[in-house]
């Protein structure tokens, strides 16, 4: 069994985007410039946000903290999403999710400039990615690709079975797996809650990605000798003997499953950690096509 090493990757990944923006200065380039939009004080939203913000620094993009009040009017955030549209200085953008309960998320995520949405959210980008265009992939499918590739993990006639339909994680992935190349090539089932006997598919799956949002539910008798397994899910448990009262887990029974797989993922420290590391190649990719005009 092989730990598919999300923290390590992502931090490889930055080291080579560091490494492109030094010589951007160098020759007096424009380096990347991404903002990221937070609206309200949300705990989770704000931590995340800033490792962003932290993770742009460390390899030398410009950055920019664009922070509304929770009660802004959606007329509001749609102006402030026209103006970084027209902010020629800006390659790319983020807006933080979930948003207040008052603000209608697919209206928001529709106006951002599809040539700006490093999340790679907005349907002209989700169906250039179904058409194998160049565009931005969603960040966490991107992750997982790249950890695959890296992992030189075989994919090719593999059957992969995805657990989750979320436009996010699931779709995206079942495009991405059953695309031509490297890594691809492979037969998909996509799965959902509303899948009779999941366990009929997983049994005889050679690569399973789950993103279900249900800790430990991939069990070790779900799943055969060799399998590669890809943890999405990640969940605060209450756990009062750890200091922090809590613990992270996956969709995955770690313990059990992982002495039957050939390849998986931990959480924390698997897909998580590549989310941001994509997000940052996204945002490369933005200022490379920018600079192409």
């Amino acid at each position: 069994m092989q730990i598919l090493d999300g923290k390590k990757t992502s931090q490889d990944i930055k080291n080579e985007i560091a490494a492109k923006v030094k010589t951007m200065k160098d020759n007096g380039e424009k380096v990347p410039h991404l903002a990221a939009v937070i609206v309200g004080t949300d705990g989770a939203s704000l931590t995340y946000v800033g490792s962003k913000v932290r993770s742009c620094e460390q390899i030398g993009f410009e950055s920019t903290l664009v922070s509304l009040p929770a009660d802004i009017t959606e007329e509001a955030l749609l102006a402030k999403i026209k103006e970084l549209n027209e902010d020629d200085n800006l390659d790319g953008y983020i807006v933080q999710l979930p948003l207040p309960k008052h603000i209608d998320e697919q209206k928001i995520l529709m106006a951002i400039d599809p040539e700006k949405d490093v999340d790679g959210f907005h349907p002209a980008n989700f169906g250039k990615m179904a058409l194998d265009m160049e565009t931005f992939l969603p960040a966490t499918p991107f992750g997982i690709m790249e950890l695959l590739e890296r992992y030189k993990v075989e994919t090719a006639g593999k059957h992969t079975v995805v657990i989750g339909r979320s436009h996010i994680v699931g779709r995206p992935m079942s495009i991405l797996m059953s695309r031509k190349g490297y890594p691809g090539d492979s037969t998909v089932t996509l799965t959902h809650s509303r899948t009779k006997n999941i366990e009929e598919y997983t049994k005889n799956a050679d690569i399973i990605i789950t993103a279900l949002g249900v800790p430990n539910y991939l069990k070790a008798d779900m799943v055969k000798d060799g399998v590669v397994v890809i943890d999405v899910g990640i969940t605060r448990v209450e756990d009062a003997s750890h200091p922090k009262g809590y613990v992270i887990t996956g969709d995955v029974d770690f313990d059990g499953v992982s002495k039957k797989s050939s390849f998986i993922t931990p959480v924390p420290g698997g897909v998580g950690p590549m989310t941001i590391a994509m997000l940052l190649k996204n945002t490369l990719l933005a200022r490379e096509i920018r600079s192409r005009k």
